[in-house]
C-alpha cells in the first residue's frame, strides 16, 4: 500500500516538473523601464501599481482587474497563489500593434512580472490569464 501511495506521489511530482519545462521553474520578470518585446521603449514614471494574482475559495482573479495607468507606468503582476499569466491578446485588442509579449507563467508565491506601459495613451486594453480565462480571470488596462 505505501509502495503504491509512494509511486502515485512521485508520479503527480513527475508530471508537475515536466510541466514546467527542462528548465524548471524560472522567475519571469522584465525589469521596470525595460519594456516588453515589441512595445515601445518608454522612460518609467516612478509609479508602479501593483496588481496580484490570485486564485483562492472566491476564484482566479487580477486585484485590481480595472487599471488605470500612465505610459511610463510600471505594472507589477505579483503572483500570489496559483500558476498565471498575462497576456494581451490580439484578437481582444482589434487593430492594437505593439502589444506586450505574453509572460511566462509566474510559478512561486511572490513571483513577479513587471511591465512599463508603453502602449498608446486613451484607449482601453484588455488582457488575461491564459488558463484560467473560462474562471474569469481577465482585466483591463487604461492609459490616460
Amino acid at each position: 500500500m505505501q509502495r503504491n501511495l509512494r509511486f502515485a506521489l512521485w508520479f503527480a511530482v513527475s508530471i508537475a516538473l515536466s510541466a514546467c519545462g527542462k528548465d524548471g521553474a524560472k522567475p519571469s520578470t522584465t525589469e521596470p523601464g525595460k519594456p516588453a518585446a515589441g512595445a515601445v521603449a518608454v522612460a518609467p514614471t516612478g509609479k508602479i501599481i501593483t496588481v496580484q494574482m490570485i486564485a483562492d475559495e472566491k476564484g482566479s482573479r487580477y486585484e485590481p482587474s480595472e487599471i488605470e495607468a500612465h505610459r511610463g507606468d510600471v505594472l507589477r503582476f505579483t503572483l500570489g497563489v496559483g500558476v498565471h499569466n498575462v497576456h494581451f491578446l490580439a484578437d481582444s485588442n482589434p487593430g492594437v500593434t505593439g502589444l506586450p509579449e505574453p509572460s511566462d507563467m509566474l510559478q512561486l508565491p511572490g513571483q513577479t512580472y513587471d511591465l512599463t506601459v508603453a502602449l498608446a495613451a486613451g484607449k482601453t486594453y484588455y488582457f488575461q490569464c491564459d488558463p484560467h480565462v473560462p474562471l474569469g480571470m481577465k482585466g483591463h488596462l487604461k492609459v490616460d
